[in-house]
């Protein structure tokens, strides 16, 4: 066996059989089935030098279709400045691939607490991990973190105007931990109070999770749910774009115990799906039930300041049936991108972020409907998403957009399309855009 590419000689391989008693490498796999051995040459291609390499990816990326996005759905085209991607691989912050090792892992330590501060300040929470692969993966977590902090309750309730990602995913944790997962409907656009009311009346709900903003792009008013939850000893979890956390109300203002969400809204490029963020954030009191890691900073012997890990609540510290999940692997780097996107950004840029956005979202709208092809669905306060009603088959309009190199007119549950509008967007986009409906014959 020939694998240029791991670094043992035949020497060092010789030695590790002689130690375990094997002759050869073929004697450690002999308990694999010979059916499943393949035995075939690979289908590989000759190696090719680094400019061969470059060529052959160029021409395969040159295939992608560059499309002006018009779409949300919990994934959104927000620009990110361009010293982003050299200040990432500076080594002053890619110190060691694990944090376990403060002293030699003080500049990854240091982003990851860095990162955890502005999680807080972006949520109004006191606590932050770093950090869940995605959103939806977060949101399960933190129904799981519910459920362990409230402990004999076994039911958890969301609404149906989070994102349909995010209510799959959590159905597909919940079905395998016996948790007992039931919808909020919603009315007018929003969740229903009336109905959430009467759902903990029961009395065995450990937690209730709202979007702060909802799959129709609306602003949720959450005025009272807090102390409806509570009331019944219950958790308030809340699910949220942090890029709009800028300029609404916060989760801790709504008077919520958990944040989760994706934050691939600060900056991360869209990347056909991935990598993106999840992140998570609870009150102080939660904070041992928070699963991955939660950096904090000290003193080293010399009175200077470091970090180090402060609380690891993984199974390979604590006790197998105390431990939290173990999801947390989240590629840190990540993490790293949004703490130098959000420093950069400060408070001014996210403002004129939402600014931008908003002031886009809403004269596309009202262009959309002087075009006499879409009705409204909800009169209800929007930032830079929203849903209309189309004379038009949903499909349809998706399609003849995508034709014309937009993405946009994103087909919902119900049958609405969908559009986002960014700070990406100019004038021109939407012009085209609307050009593109005009052509359309209901």
């Amino acid at each position: 066996m020939n694998h240029p590419y791991i670094p043992h000689t035949e020497a060092d391989i010789q030695r590790m059989l002689d130690r375990i008693g094997l002759k050869t490498i073929d004697e450690l796999y002999a308990d694999v089935p010979e059916s499943v051995v393949f035995k075939k040459e690979y289908d590989l291609p000759p190696s090719l030098s680094e400019t061969e390499i470059r060529r052959l990816f160029n021409e395969l990326g040159a295939k992608n279709r560059r499309l002006t996005i018009f779409a949300g759905n919990g994934a959104y085209d927000h620009y990110a400045p361009s010293v982003i991607p050299y200040l990432i691989e500076r080594s002053e912050f890619i110190t060691a691939y694990t944090p376990y090792q403060p002293e030699v892992a003080q500049g990854t330590l240091r982003y990851i607490f860095e990162y955890q501060s502005l999680i807080c300040e972006l949520t109004g929470m006191e606590c932050s991990n770093a950090s869940m692969y995605d959103g939806p993966t977060a949101a399960a977590e933190s129904m799981f973190m519910a459920l362990a902090a409230t402990k004999k309750k076994t039911r958890v309730l969301i609404s149906e105007t989070l994102l349909p990602q995010v209510r799959k995913v959590m159905h597909t944790y919940a079905k395998y931990r016996g948790v007992t997962l039931d919808t909020i409907p919603a009315t007018d656009g929003t969740t229903d109070l009336a109905a959430l009311q009467a759902e903990l009346e029961t009395d065995n709900v450990a937690a209730v999770l709202i979007p702060s903003v909802n799959r129709y792009g609306i602003i949720e008013d959450c005025t009272g749910i807090a102390e409806m939850v509570h009331a019944r000893k219950g958790l308030l979890m809340m699910y949220a774009d942090p890029s709009a956390l800028a300029v609404i109300r916060t989760p801790g203002e709504w008077g919520a115990d958990i944040v989760c969400g994706e934050a691939q809204s600060l900056g991360l490029p869209l990347h056909f799906g991935g990598p993106y963020l999840g992140f998570l954030a609870c009150r102080k009191e939660w904070v041992r039930k928070l699963p991955g890691r939660v950096v904090g900073a000290t003193t080293d012997t010399d009175g200077k300041r470091a970090f180090v890990l402060t609380l690891q609540a993984r199974e390979q510290h604590i006790r197998r049936e105390k431990a939290n999940s173990n999801i947390c692997s989240n590629q840190s780097l990540m993490a790293l991108y949004v703490t130098i996107y959000l420093s950069l950004m400060g408070k001014q840029g996210l403002k004129e972020v939402n600014d931008l956005s908003y002031g886009g979202a809403h004269h596309l709208y009202d262009r959309l409907l002087e075009t006499g092809l879409f009705e409204p669905v909800f009169s209800r306060p929007f930032l830079k998403e929203f849903v209309l009603k189309s004379k038009l088959p949903a499909e349809n309009v998706h399609h003849a957009l995508l034709d014309a190199g937009i993405l946009g007119a994103i087909p919902t549950e119900e049958g609405y399309v969908s559009f986002c509008v960014t700070e990406q967007r100019t004038p021109e986009d939407i012009d085209r855009l609307l050009a593109v409906i005009k052509t359309l014959k209901p």
